[in-house]
């Protein structure tokens, strides 16, 4: 059985998902695959003991602290690859970000292979399943486009502005290009 909670952020309000024990997702109002999979079966509860810490990560986290994602029980469900991508994801410091094309050389190193397509890593990022915490935001194209948040540019930019990122050679995509 899966639950969900609710919490109120700068950004909007954020929906967090757990199996009981560890939190599943985080997703954004709005959010491109909200709520995952399972969407449909989660029942509310707001009084578990995962919810209580990952809202505590989310308010030291907007007060400018720079929590962890270590620091909480953590279960995205999803494929071998992705949770490789996923885990390359949360050692991305804070305010730094990376490209899809690096993210992509990193993946093939730890799977033993010579290359891997950054559009295969572009598509395990744009479903990680726990946004924030699991720091997608900082991924990034590797012209500087701020391409490909499933929470949308304005949050991406929103996240990497508030984690104090160098963002003066990023930039917004044309509208078109990957939006």
């Amino acid at each position: 059985m899966e639950h969900t909670t609710t919490y109120r952020s700068p950004l909007g309000i954020l929906t967090l998902a757990s199996d009981g024990e560890a939190l599943t997702g985080l997703w954004l109002e709005g959010q491109k695959y909200f709520g995952g999979p399972a969407a449909g079966t989660r029942t509310r509860r707001d009084d578990l003991p995962v919810f209580d810490a990952a809202r505590d990560w989310l308010d030291r986290y907007f007060a400018g602290a720079r929590p962890l994602p270590g620091e909480l029980p953590l279960r995205p469900v999803g494929g071998e690859f992705r949770q490789r991508v996923w885990e390359l994801l949360r050692e991305i410091p804070y305010g730094q970000v990376t490209t899809y094309g690096a993210l992509a050389r990193a993946v093939a190193a730890r799977m033993g292979r010579t290359s891997m397509s950054p559009q295969a890593v572009g598509g395990a990022v744009g479903r990680n399943p726990i946004s924030i915490i699991i720091p997608c935001h900082r991924v990034v194209g590797s012209n500087g486009s701020l391409t490909g948040y499933a929470g949308g540019i304005d949050k991406k930019e929103q996240l990497l502005r508030h984690e104090g990122a160098d963002l003066s050679r990023l930039f917004r995509p044309r509208a078109g290009t990957a939006l």
